[in-house]
C-alpha cells in the first residue's frame, strides 16, 4: 500500500518530541541504549523526565533471566492506559527478548498498544522503523536474525563525560546450555581493530579517561578477523593512546584467557588490576553439562598463573546454583573452589530456566528450596572473603576515580579504585570526573570508606 511521506527528511521525525528509554540487562544492553539515544537525538528527539511527557518510549531488554522479562510485561501492561491517553505515543521494544519469536508473539497478542519491535542486530535502521509506523500507523516487527551488520557510523549519546564504553565485538559462539545470549545476539563478529582505536583516540580527546572495552567474550577477539589480530594486541595497542588512564574490559572467557593476554595485562600499565572471571560451578560435571569447556582443576590452574604474573589482582566472577543435576556434592565443589580463589566479589544467581536452551529441557531440575539453602551456604562462604580482603585496604591510599553523588547524601561521593573497589568519601561534586588520593578508614562487604588525602 502507498502512503504519503509526513516528513520531508527522516531527521525531522522527533522535532518538538520527547524520548525515554528503558534499559535492563548487562553492559552491552547500557551501551546499545546510548547508541540508540544517539540516534534519535539525531532525529531532533530530546529526553523526557518522565514517561507522561514522552513521544516514544523504548524498553531495551534482557532475555537472561526470567524476572527481567516480567519486569518489562508488567512496564508495558502499565502503559496501557497512558496510551489511551496519548494516542500518538509511540512504544517500541527492542533487544534480547525481542530476538525471541514466542516472546514478539507474546507481545503481539497481549500488549496490542506496543508500536514497534526490533532486535539487536538492526539498531541502525530505528529512524526507518519509526517513519514507518507513524506513516502507516500499524505495528512495525523488524528482525534480523543473523549476526550484527558492524554500522561504524553510529555514534553514542553517552552517560558520562569521563568513561565510556566502547564494544570490541558482537554475539557469541560458546553455546553455554543456560545462556540464550547466542540465540538473541547471533555468532562472534569482531570489530576492525583500526575503527575500535579510532573512537578510543577520539574519546581521548574529548577528555575520556577510561574505556570498557565490551564483548560477550572478549578474549575470543579477532578470531575472524581477516588479518590475525588478538585481543592482547588490542590491549598494547589501546595502551599507547595518550589521554586514557584506565582500560577496563569485559568478559572473559576461562577457555579462551591465553598467557598472552595475561602478559599484556601485566605489562600494560593503564589496564586496570581487575578481571572478571566467570566460573559458574566448581563441579567438573556440571561444567560439562554446561558446555563451559575447562575443568575445576584447569580453572585454579589459569587463576594460580594470573595472581603469580600480576600478585595484586582483583579477581571476580559469575556463580550460577542449582544448576539441573545439580547434587549437594557438586554444590561443595564450588564451595571449594571459592575458599581456593577467594574473590572479591561474585556475581551470584540461582538456576533459571531459559525457554530455547539445552538445560531448560534437562529433567534433573533442582528443587526451589534446595537452590535458596545452597544459595545462601555460597553467600556465607563468599562474604566474610569479600569482607577480609577489603579489611587489608584499611590505612592504605587508593587511586579514585570518582564517578557520582551518593543516592543517600550530596555531599558524599563515589568511584572506583583499579581494582574496581567501590570507594565513598566527603567531597565537592566538581571532583566528578577526575581522579583524587583517598585514604580508606572503614570497609564494609561491598564497598571502602575513607578520606581524600
Amino acid at each position: 500500500m502507498k502512503f504519503e511521506n509526513k516528513f520531508e527528511n527522516i531527521n525531522d521525525i522527533g522535532k518538538g518530541k520527547k524520548y525515554m528509554i528503558f534499559t535492563y540487562g548487562c553492559q552491552m544492553n547500557e551501551h546499545d541504549s546510548e547508541e540508540i539515544a544517539w540516534i534519535l537525538e539525531n532525529m531532533g528527539y530530546s529526553p523526557a523526565i518522565n514517561k507522561e511527557e514522552s513521544n516514544l518510549i523504548i524498553f531495551n531488554t534482557c532475555s537472561v533471566r526470567e524476572n527481567a522479562d516480567l519486569k518489562v510485561y508488567g512496564q508495558l501492561g502499565a502503559l496501557k492506559a497512558l496510551k489511551r491517553e496519548k494516542p500518538d505515543l509511540t512504544i517500541a521494544v527492542c533487544g534480547c527478548m525481542s530476538q525471541q519469536e514466542s516472546v514478539r508473539n507474546f507481545i503481539m497478542d497481549k500488549f496490542k498498544h506496543v508500536d514497534i519491535i526490533f532486535g539487536t542486530n538492526n539498531i541502525h535502521k530505528l529512524p526507518q522503523l519509526i517513519n514507518n509506523h507513524l506513516q502507516t500507523g500499524e505495528t512495525v516487527v523488524d528482525i534480523v536474525e543473523e549476526s550484527r551488520e558492524i554500522v561504524e557510523s553510529i555514534d553514542s549519546h553517552r552517560k558520562y563525560d569521563f568513561k565510556a564504553f566502547v564494544n570490541i565485538m558482537y554475539g557469541c559462539n560458546n553455546f553455554c546450555t543456560y545462556c540464550i545470549v547466542p540465540y538473541t545476539r547471533g555468532r562472534e563478529k569482531s570489530r576492525k581493530p583500526e575503527s575500535i582505536l579510532k573512537e578510543i583516540e577520539t574519546l581521548a580527546e574529548k577528555g575520556y579517561k577510561e574505556i570498557t572495552l565490551l564483548g560477550q567474550n572478549v578474549n575470543s577477539y579477532g578470531k575472524n578477523l581477516k588479518n590475525p589480530y588478538t585481543f592482547a594486541q588490542l590491549l598494547r595497542d589501546i595502551n599507547k593512546i595518550e589521554g586514557i588512564e584506565r582500560i577496563r574490559f569485559m568478559t572473559s572467557h576461562p577457555k579462551d584467557l591465553s598467557d598472552e593476554l595475561i602478559y599484556a595485562m601485566r605489562d600494560c600499565d593503564k589496564v586496570c588490576k581487575h578481571l572478571h572471571l566467570p566460573v559458574q560451578s566448581g563441579s567438573d560435571k556440571i561444567l560439562k553439562n554446561m558446555n563451559r569447556k575447562y575443568t575445576k582443576e584447569n580453572y585454579l590452574e589459569l587463576v594460580k598463573k594470573i595472581k603469580t604474573e600480576i600478585p595484586n589482582i582483583a579477581l571476580t566472577t559469575d556463580i550460577i546454583v542449582g544448576f539441573p543435576g545439580e547434587t549437594e556434592e557438586d554444590f561443595e565443589e564450588t564451595l571449594d573452589l571459592v575458599k581456593k580463589v577467594r574473590y572479591d566479589s561474585a556475581y551470584t544467581f540461582l538456576y533459571s530456566k531459559r525457554e530455547g536452551t539445552i538445560a531448560a529441557k534437562q529433567e534433573e531440575q533442582v528443587p526451589e528450596d534446595i537452590k535458596h539453602k545452597r544459595f545462601q551456604r555460597l553467600l556465607d562462604t563468599l562474604y566474610p572473603i569479600s569482607y577480609e580482603i577489603n579489611s587489608s585496604y584499611i590505612g592504605q591510599t587508593v587511586k579514585v576515580l570518582v564517578e557520582d553523588i551518593s543516592k543517600n547524601d550530596e555531599t558524599v561521593l563515589s568511584g572506583r579504585t583499579d581494582s574496581s573497589k567501590l570507594v565513598h568519601f566527603k567531597g565537592n561534586k566538581e571532583l566528578i570526573g577526575t581522579f583524587v588520593d583517598v585514604k580508606i578508614t572503614n570497609v564494609k562487604t561491598f564497598t571502602l570508606e575513607g578520606h581524600i588525602v
